[in-house]
């Protein structure tokens, strides 16, 4: 009788003793190849999410940099968002308010009580004329489901010992709106219409042109009525005036000095100065545009060394985690082979007598147990590697070189461990055993 005879015998003879050897190994070799995929797969996804992080990092730069070039290229109709603008050119905001909002979001959000243009124009002011009080604030148009610029204006406050002058904006009529271009076009309102805002009634005065603008998105109200809407009554964020003392160098100087010594806890802009506005509006919006950029520079590299230090801790609690994990198993399966090799081994006494009595040599009854053990190992990793293959594991995560390491290597542990108890179920008296049984 050949010894793969007996080795094929001895399997389908005892096949729980093979199923449950064959598990071991199944278990260890997938605990193995777990690890190496687990560990690959999480620095694939890491080097993902460092570039995706990295990339978007660069299109933010990217974009700043054009909104940056659009904005100076814009920057003299940036202040005539705030209302209509219609010859207005000079604009008094609380001291608090940071210019560069105004530059971007087309408004002041700080407010000063509404009585500050009543003070300046019970002042001797000589620099201004058209006094202006408005406030501005972006809301939600909740029956059209939109964002517009709301804008609450009055009728200008005459400077009190000057003649009076012609308005430049006629008021907005209690009760009514008026609307931009592209409100009343895409909801397609027209002047006598009534409609509903933040459930009031208010009747369109007005349905404006085309302008290309902010001012297409805008809704014009009366002050109070603004006012009761955002619950801030009393308070505006913006005085409008125009400058009238054209004939010096520095009249932004002068206006600013002025209107200082009146409101103390304001501040002004001037819109139409060749000189002095423009280069600070030019020069605000490159500062203020260079520290975004830098700060979104910042900003990344931050968030991408926050992400690799956290990737980096993540990546070694896995590692230390698989460095005991994976020997304690492939420990235990050994045990376990050596401790089943052990128990075949006693149940077959008799037989192993037997075949010593008709003439099969302890050499090769210790080969016949160690092919078994050298089955079980390599049809145990064989199958891990299908199970880990099926489940998704790539070329990236599990070169074929690795898989024929373990392929290898897993027989040859199978085998140590049922080296001992193999030993010693070769080398009993074949008599002693005949005789006892």
């Amino acid at each position: 009788m050949s010894i793969w005879r007996l080795v094929t015998q001895e399997i389908l003879h005892r096949k729980l003793n093979f199923v449950l050897g064959l598990i071991s190994v199944v278990v260890a070799v997938g605990a193995l190849l777990w690890a190496i995929v687990s560990l690959r797969s999480f620095d694939r996804e890491t080097e993902a999410i460092l570039q995706a992080t990295e990339k978007k990092n660069r299109e933010a730069i990217e974009a700043l940099e054009k909104s940056t070039n659009a904005e100076m290229a814009k920057l003299e109709n940036e202040i005539r968002k705030i209302t209509k603008g219609m010859g207005f050119n000079i604009y008094i905001f609380p001291q608090e308010q940071d210019l560069g909002e105004i530059y971007s979001e087309g408004y002041a959000s700080k407010t000063m009580p509404e009585d500050y243009v009543t003070t300046l124009a019970s002042s001797k002011i000589i620099t201004v004329n058209h006094l202006l009080p408005s406030l501005t604030q972006k809301v939600k148009w909740p029956e059209q489901e939109r964002t517009v610029l709301l804008i609450g204006i009055r009728g200008e406050v005459p400077i009190m010992f000057k003649d009076p002058k012609k308005p430049l904006i006629d008021p907005v009529p209690d009760g009514t709106m008026v609307v931009g271009y592209e409100l009343h076009r895409s909801i397609n309102l027209k002047e006598g219409d009534t409609v509903k805002f933040m459930d009031r009634e208010y009747k369109i005065h007005k349905a404006h042109e085309e302008r290309g603008s902010v001012d297409d998105i805008t809704i014009w109200m009366p002050l109070k009525e603004v006012q009761s809407i955002l619950k801030m009554e009393k308070r505006i964020n913006a005085i409008l005036a125009l400058e009238c003392n054209c004939a010096t160098i520095d009249r932004l100087g002068e206006v600013r000095q002025e209107i200082a010594r009146i409101l103390p806890k304001t501040q002004v802009i001037e819109k139409g100065s060749k000189a002095l506005a423009r280069a600070e509006a030019r020069n605000l919006a490159k500062a203020t545009a260079a520290k975004q950029m830098k700060d979104t520079r910042e900003a990344g590299h931050a968030q991408i060394e926050a992400q690799k230090s956290q990737r980096e801790s993540l990546r070694g609690e896995r590692e230390s985690f698989a460095a005991i994990l994976v020997p304690l198993v492939v420990v235990v399966c050994a045990v376990w082979i050596g401790f089943l090799t052990f128990t075949n081994a006693k149940e077959r006494t008799s037989e192993i007598g037997i075949l010593r009595a008709i003439g099969i040599s302890s050499t090769n009854i210790l080969v016949v147990f160690l092919l078994k053990a050298f089955v079980v190992g390599f049809a145990g990793a064989l199958l891990a590697s299908v199970g880990v293959m099926i489940a998704g594991a790539t070329s990236e995560e599990l070169k074929g070189a690795e898989l024929g390491a373990v392929i290898a290597l897993a027989p040859v542990i199978s085998c140590a461990a049922a080296w001992l108890p193999a030993l010693m179920a070769s080398q009993q008296d074949p008599a002693l055993v005949l005789r006892e049984e």
